[in-house]
């Protein structure tokens, strides 16, 4: 079986979960040719860097303009046709007819799209996976021939239904997260007497966290608690804090995140949906900055009413208050776990592994 995981960097959501499942599909089918492809690198060597950087900056300094497009994208017809569509098809078509896969599975709504399209303009029977890799059932992940859609919760699955997505196409797996988070909630421990509460922060792919000295002065002092501070790929912050307080571990870019969720009582992150279940997996309950981003407004409204967080403001005083008031608060705690515990229930996270054979041998309507 060749499958063939079509995704783009546009921040890191997208990337992580289609390398999830990459080792969740090797893992199930060792003897499969399982690649992920960066559809947008692929398509455009020497312009994808400029373009993700480009993105990075809307995100970052211009929210809301990106929220008013993400918005209107909302409203768009069921069958529009993406952007750039006629260079972007003739490189779908080359890679396909390099890769030659039996499924395509898509975990960035313009790859699901444009493999779309391609099938019902060709009479193609290759089998569509979309892994939708946000809570949420927004129209830009809406693909008429998918055969097959991957969803984080259960509400996530009634609104497409909603929508009109037949109910045999929709899995509730959960948004994927590597394996090793889900292995190391199995072995979680509580928190021994005595011992100091462990506060986890991660900004993300970029390393987006508070700026002011201030914050982190405050945050050391904090009795009998450690705080572990995740940095990524912000060399600057790495430098300016590593080693500068004696209660904040500072770590770089790490391969290891789940080992330090197995170890903490409470993460302190962006809501991102890849971050928000890689929690749910690992039973760690999360305390998220108030988002910005349409995206992650909709993932924050789903900890809230799940019961698996909190939210924090992004100013500094404001939540570092938030942090006091649940990181010492044991019961709250214990009911975030319990409502992780609940949701992972309803997850069917090795579902996809089992209809993976039947879509590679049919199409469509399989996923019941």
């Amino acid at each position: 079986m060749n499958i063939l995981i079509l995704t783009g960097r546009f921040g890191m959501g997208h990337y992580s979960a289609a390398q999830a499942l990459r080792l969740q599909l090797k893992r199930a089918f060792p003897r499969a040719e399982v690649e992920v492809e960066d559809f947008f690198a692929y398509a455009l060597p020497d312009g994808a860097e400029t373009l993700y950087k480009c993105f990075d900056l809307l995100v970052s300094r211009g929210s809301g303009l990106y929220n008013l497009y993400y918005q209107a994208m909302g409203h768009i017809p069921f069958r529009a046709r993406p952007p750039m569509e006629e260079l972007f098809q003739d490189k779908l078509l080359e890679l396909l007819e390099e890769r030659r896969p039996d499924v395509a599975i898509a975990t960035h709504p313009l790859c699901a799209r444009l493999v779309s399209d391609y099938k019902e303009e060709v009479g193609a029977d290759l089998p569509l996976i979309t892994c939708i890799t946000d809570l949420t059932s927004h129209a830009e992940w809406l693909a008429p021939a998918t055969d097959c859609y991957l969803v984080g919760a259960p509400e996530i699955g009634a609104r497409l239904r909603e929508k009109g997505v037949p109910e045999d196409k929709i899995l509730v797996t959960g948004i994927p997260v590597k394996p090793e988070f889900r292995e190391r909630a199995d072995r979680r421990q509580g928190r021994r007497p005595g011992a100091p509460r462990r506060l986890l922060i991660m900004g993300g792919g970029l390393g987006l966290l508070p700026r002011q000295d201030r914050f982190y002065e405050a945050l050391d002092s904090l009795p009998g608690v450690e705080t572990t501070l995740l940095t990524g790929n912000n060399r600057k912050v790495y430098e300016r804090l590593c080693g500068r307080y004696p209660h904040i571990h500072v770590v770089g870019f790490t391969d290891h995140v789940y080992d330090y969720m197995a170890a903490a009582d409470l993460m302190l992150s962006k809501p991102g949906g890849v971050t928000l279940f890689e929690t749910i997996f690992s039973g760690l309950p999360i305390l998220a900055w108030e988002p910005t981003l349409q995206q992650e407004r909709n993932n924050a409204r789903f900890l809230l009413e799940s019961g698996v967080g909190a939210l924090a403001p992004r100013d500094p005083e404001g939540c570092l208050r938030a942090v006091r008031d649940l990181i010492y608060d044991s019961a709250a705690l214990d009911r975030m776990r319990a409502e992780m515990g609940r949701l992972r229930a309803q997850l069917q996270f090795r579902a996809v592994e089992q209809i993976l054979p039947a879509l590679a041998a049919h199409s469509g309507g399989v996923c019941a």
